[in-house]
């Protein structure tokens, strides 16, 4: 694993989680809660009559300009106000859904899942990763506590193409499963070992001998992950995490058992036989796990599109079949067998009753799955399609900008857990334990390229989590979120890597919003219709980022005239930063953060524009948006000339608006100025850097400008080698479509590594000794199109089309 990356100042002390439970809410707490919300509303409302009211009595004697600016104005107040609220009313329905809920007891969940023949399989999508963070979330996932636990790593990497590191990493990738399968052989055996030697000589009525047997075998266990835990190398917050709360907290939970059933021996009492074999049951449960990975794009009759969603939909759209491989065309092709000649299967894929979807950047807790399935299998969830833990931030962040998007990660935690109380959840897309039927609700099935491919989570958006939430609802599914926390996933380390993830987060929801209306046309007159605070809630979650990104653009930019600010519009907007303030305290954090927090929204306010503006041209074009997967790398991610350059073109213009409402006297836009100055300029320092700012945007311009030559006819040789061997099947197959494309791709990789090598290591070294520079050698030969970007050499890819580049510090 490469180093870790050097702490800065301001990073984040603590490293241990919050509680599992959230702390229950205090009476004050949730009056507050509701007094926000009144608050809130009334400062808009008094605000709107006087500005209403003025417009009447001062309106014949006013410009147009006057009339069109308080239009304007009252407008983007009244927009920023209403997400101020929903946020509020989520807030609210997350207050009472802490005091409400109750943890469910061990003993009932082991009763329940005694006689289970309930399955998951675990689903990761993995693309280009590194292969020890992958390792954790393929460990958080094998020491699950349930029945039976299938984990799958899809792998998305064509090995085509690929040497040097990214090859060795992709091999790596390849083998944890085989390393963890082995590692668990020796406590498994040793858990189904006590657990025969129990069912062989326990009487019916188990003495203290039976307890005190029970209570060795859950010590050796616990010695067993102990031993694990201290042979892990910690060299970063998130192998912290690994080892002190999947691992040890796992040893944990298994030494009190083992207190309890040594407490028995000694009173000279046991627990009854049938809660002795559920307890050996459990270990077996916890070393028992099913490890394999699949590849899809080996196999041309399933989806070659490359996005998680339709990684995901491949795999699940083959769950309960028996395939014969075909090599007569030249490539491998999935066939059905039917039984036929009495071959044997070269794959068969088991079905599953649940799915549990979860990032390759993730860590579940050990009771993530049985806490889980046991809600979705109570009479009363029948139709619940899909359960999850909102995932929380991984603590002792080593760089400021990875603890604020964390503390904005929390914030989230807390308005998903709220959305479930008004019925309004969305499935987020890093955990998530899914019932299958529902999806099979859901499924579409269209030809691609003579190829029958099953869309299960739509692709359409890059946030497919989102649609597939609006697609459950229209068929009559719920969705919700369990309030503990059980799942952690890490946030963007660096800007260059925040900027992939928050512009993808901004893109699709405007998209979505139709198909929300026909939800709604759809369940008009039903039991589960669509009341009015859910369709404020989730049309808040698809479309404020649209609203709030210009509505805040229109703040900076618009020189509005100084009568328009007025006492009741921040009355209506404190109560929303003080209630954040609150949120950011309960989580962990520091009351001042909700500055950190504002200025680090002005710094990716033209990251959020980007993505709503994706949106709108998906909008009007209808082409899919290429899928941006967040870079997990661990050298600094570069960022593109543009979202490092704007930041300070927002500072420079408050400067100027602060300036010049000083002299005018406009005190308070003089205000508002000033600390969205401040304020934006405290982030572009801490979480850009100037020094890095300057590289990037040297990189970028640069590579907008340079435009590599052609070489003269008589220079150009055949990308053809004509000593290679001819593949006859392909060509059969295929016709000559493919061999174009192929003969293309080896031209433009040729002409990309011709001259590009040297111009990037010069511009890299702009960076002082190389703080900032590319690695060069790490340049991929799949290049996306014949012209030469050196800012997508520089920078991880922003489509899966491309493995990311590191650019070390």
């Amino acid at each position: 694993m490469a180093s870790s990356r050097r702490r800065q100042w301001g990073a984040e002390r603590r490293s241990e989680p919050l509680a599992i439970m959230h702390s229950r809410p205090s009476g004050g707490a949730v009056v507050w809660a509701r007094a926000a919300i009144v608050i809130t509303v009334l400062a808009w409302f008094f605000y709107m009559i006087t500005t209403i009211v003025r417009m009447v009595i001062e309106g014949p004697t006013e410009s147009f300009v006057f009339h069109v600016q308080t239009w304007i104005y009252g407008l983007t107040v009244t927009a920023l106000t209403f997400s101020a609220l929903m946020y509020l009313t989520a807030r609210y329905g997350a207050l009472v859904r802490f005091r409400e809920h109750r943890r469910v007891e061990r003993a009932l969940i082991d009763e329940h899942f005694a006689e289970s023949d309930s399955d998951v399989t675990v689903l990761i999508p993995s693309y280009d990763e590194e292969p020890e963070v992958v390792r954790y979330t393929l460990w958080s996932a094998a020491l699950q506590e349930f029945p039976s636990v299938r984990v799958v790593l899809l792998i998305d990497d064509r090995e085509a193409g690929l040497t040097g590191e990214a090859l060795d990493r992709l091999n790596r990738t390849r083998g944890l499963l085989g390393e963890i399968a082995v590692a668990l052989e020796a406590p498994l055996q040793q858990a189904r070992e006590a657990m025969r030697v129990f069912a062989e000589t326990a009487p019916e009525v188990p003495g203290p001998d039976d307890a005190k047997r029970a209570a060795d075998a859950y010590a050796a266990a616990a010695q067993w992950l102990d031993e694990f835990a201290a042979s892990e190398r910690i060299e970063d917050h998130m192998a912290e995490f690994f080892a002190e709360q999947v691992l040890l907290g796992l040893s944990n939970d298994l030494r009190l058992t083992r207190l309890a059933l040594n407490a028995a021996y000694e009173q000279g009492g046991s627990p009854d036989r049938e809660r002795l074999e559920q307890l050996y049951r459990r270990l077996v449960w916890i070393f028992s796990a099913d490890m394999s990975f699949f590849e899809r794009k080996k196999y041309a009759s399933l989806s070659q599109e490359p996005n998680k969603a339709m990684n995901l939909n491949s795999y699940i759209s083959l769950m309960g079949g028996r395939y014969r491989v075909s090599d007569e065309t030249g490539v491998r092709l999935l066939e059905a067998l039917r039984d036929r000649d009495g071959a044997e299967p070269d794959l068969v894929i088991p079905d599953s009753r649940y799915l549990l979807t979860l990032d390759a950047d993730s860590q579940l807790l050990r009771d993530y799955c049985v806490r889980l399935v046991y809600l979705l299998e109570q009479p009363e969830n029948e139709r619940v399609a899909v359960t999850q833990t909102p995932y929380s931030s991984f603590r002792g962040a080593p760089t400021r900008i990875e603890r604020i998007a964390g503390a904005t990660t929390d914030l989230q935690h807390i308005q998903h857990q709220g959305l479930t109380y008004f019925n309004a959840t969305f499935w987020v897309g890093a955990n998530a334990v899914i019932r299958k039927a529902a999806l099979a609700d859901i499924a579409v099935t269209e030809t691609v390229g003579g190829f029958e491919i099953t869309t299960y989570v739509q692709d359409r958006t890059v946030i497919e989590d989102t649609e597939s939430s609006i697609d459950l609802g229209a068929h009559g599914w719920s969705l919700e979120n369990y309030p503990e926390r059980l799942s952690y996933s890490a946030t963007p380390p660096d800007f260059g890597s925040l900027i992939v993830q928050r512009r993808r987060w901004a893109n699709g929801g405007l998209l979505i919003m139709p198909k929300m209306f026909e939800m709604i046309r759809i369940r008009k007159g039903t039991p589960a219709r669509v009341r009015l605070t859910e369709k404020l809630l989730r049309t808040n979650y698809m479309s404020s980022l649209a609203w709030a990104s210009f509505g805040l653009l229109f703040l900076l930019f618009f020189p509005f005239d100084s009568r328009l600010l007025s006492p009741l519009v921040v009355a209506a907007a404190l109560p929303y930063f003080i209630s954040q303030a609150l949120d950011l305290r309960a989580s962990g954090h520091r009351l001042s953060d909700i500055f950190r927090i504002y200025g680090f929204n002005l710094v990716l306010l033209p990251v959020n524009l980007a993505g709503v503006l994706k949106s709108m041209q998906q909008g009007v074009t209808g082409e899919k948006i290429p899928f941006a997967r967040t870079p997990k790398v661990t050298g600094r991610t570069a960022s593109p000339a543009i979202y490092v350059i704007l930041p300070f073109v927002i500072i420079a213009f408050s400067v100027l608006t602060a300036y010049r409402d000083f002299t005018l006297g406009n005190w308070g836009n003089f205000v508002f100025a000033a600390f969205n100055a401040i304020m934006a300029t405290w982030a572009a320092v801490s979480y850009i850097g100037l020094r890095a700012a300057i590289v990037d945007a040297v990189l970028g311009i640069v590579g907008w400008l340079y435009v590599v030559p052609k070489p003269p006819k008589a220079q150009r040789k055949s990308p053809v080698d004509p000593d290679a061997e001819v593949n006859w099947q392909a060509i059969l197959y295929h016709g000559d479509r493919r061999l174009r494309r192929d003969l293309a791709r080896s031209s433009d990789r040729r002409r990309r590594l011709g001259g590009v090598r040297k111009e990037v290591t010069a511009v890299a070294e702009l960076s002082s000794g190389g703080g900032s520079r590319a690695a060069v050698d790490e340049v991929t030969l799949a290049a996306p199109s014949t012209t030469t970007d050196v800012t997508a050499v520089i920078a991880p890819a922003a489509e899966e089309g491309t493995p990311p580049k590191r650019a070390r510090t």
